[in-house]
């Protein structure tokens, strides 16, 4: 497709508020667990780690999304902006899903992302841990907006 390569503003250099707008946008496409169209956010050369899996190009991104989400039933992320320089935004997150026999998790984690000059994201990388969560811990409930949940400082 000819869009397949458009840019996604806010470009850089970020300001606080475009670094923002950018950390919540990235948020909210991944929340649609679609893959195909998360993609698009990124380079077509995109650079990618995650945790222990290096991936490269949209191509790669789309399978790994495709079986991630799969796998983690239930998710629901929250990201908030850590920092950011010119084209650097660095994010701290947490999302919930539940694994094929019905056990809750909550993964903590940490990205950080390089743009290139016409807002595509060029390079991610992405530390997180997995932790058991009861349904009673939950935050993220069925209808909940994950950005007004109240998240304690022993959890940033």
């Amino acid at each position: 497709m000819g869009s397949d390569n458009k840019g996604r503003p806010p470009y850089p250099p970020f300001t606080a508020e475009t670094a923002q707008i950018k950390v919540k946008s990235a948020q909210d496409a991944w929340n649609t667990k679609d893959p195909a169209n998360v993609k698009l956010a990124y380079t077509p050369d995109s650079i990618w780690r995650n945790r222990d899996t290096f991936l490269q190009g949209r191509d790669e991104i789309e399978v790994f999304l495709t079986k991630k989400w799969e796998r983690e039933q239930g998710y629901r992320l929250r990201k908030e902006l850590f920092a950011f320089t010119d084209n650097k935004i660095a994010v701290q997150f947490w999302y919930e899903w539940y694994d094929k026999d019905g056990q809750w998790w909550r993964t903590y984690g940490l990205e950080d992302w390089t743009f290139a000059e016409d807002g595509l994201m060029r390079k991610r990388q992405m530390s997180g841990n997995d932790v058991k969560i009861t349904q009673e811990e939950r935050w993220y409930k069925d209808g909940v907006d994950v950005n007004t949940v109240p998240i304690s400082e022993k959890h940033w």
